[in-house]
């Protein structure tokens, strides 16, 4: 899909239809003034709770509450007007039962203004996913790696690393199209198990580490910025450096300050009236 086609709002019944039809591209954001920088290039906005750990310096992504993915979800959907914006449900607001979550999922969507909802989760999440879904509430599963599970899964491990659980996942994917997921956003795995889902299910499929063969893909955007310098994950493409001209333009204010050189005069108010 092509967002420079079009100044409306990406939906999601297109999202949904792009299904062998080109890449969908991908960014996840957490401000306005990110939102707008990329608001022209990508058809999806992925407001992610990654955001505990690349705003928030968090370990996990587990502390992140509603509030914060409501407050973040705001700001991106003030700063994206045609990209299609989908919001992280964090840890524990959706697991406890379908009712939970289409509490927790309308509140969000009602603050925010997304267009649709991303939750973790395998088997034990078909019936809150069609329960949702049947509620007028679009779901973008994420399966593979997920980080709300990762202590469940013994640390950030790519799954499908054997025969069943690939078949497992495949399994999984379909099962999660007949409850009404618009896409899958699939994180972490094998190539083949990222390959074989996408070629099995109906609705598009977004990949993070997992298949050039996806129907879209999605990167953490610091890490495309480079704005992470101790590690940037495998499937993860840095398309510039920018913690090294942001650590230049720091070291320059620090000169001119130290200096004298900033501020001068041109930068202060009503001095032709004081000289």
């Amino acid at each position: 899909m092509s967002t420079h086609a079009t100044s409306q709002r990406i939906t999601i019944p297109q999202i949904r239809s792009t299904k062998g039809r080109g890449r969908l591209v991908s960014l996840t954001a957490y401000t306005t003034p990110m939102a707008k920088l990329m608001d022209e290039f990508v058809d999806i906005i992925i407001v992610g709770d990654s955001t505990g750990m690349v705003a928030y310096g968090m370990d996990s992504t587990l502390p992140v509450t509603l509030d914060m993915m409501i407050n973040h979800g705001k700001a991106v959907t003030r700063g994206a007007s045609r990209a299609c914006v989908i919001i992280d449900m964090p840890f524990s607001t959706y697991q406890e039962s379908p009712q939970q979550a289409y509490r927790n999922a309308a509140k969000v969507m009602a603050e925010t203004g997304a267009q649709g909802l991303k939750l973790e989760g395998g088997i034990e999440m078909l019936e809150t996913v069609d329960f949702l879904t049947s509620r007028g509430i679009p779901v973008m599963p994420h399966i593979g790696l997920m980080p709300q599970y990762a202590n469940a899964m013994g640390g950030f491990k790519f799954q499908g690393r054997t025969q069943d659980e690939i078949e497992r996942l495949v399994a999984l994917s379909l099962e999660l199209e007949k409850c009404n997921a618009f896409s899958l956003l699939i994180e972490g795995t094998c190539e083949e198990a990222a390959r074989k889902i996408t070629n099995s299910v109906k609705i598009p499929t977004i990949g993070i580490g997992a298949s050039p063969e996806c129907d879209g893909q999605v990167l953490v955007t610091e890490d495309a910025l480079g704005l992470f310098s101790d590690y940037t994950p495998r499937f993860a493409k840095q398309y510039i450096d920018l913690s090294a001209l942001i650590r230049e333009s720091f070291a320059r204010f620090e000169d001119d300050v130290r200096s004298g050189a900033f501020p001068t005069l041109e930068h202060c108010f009503d001095v032709a009236n004081k000289l």
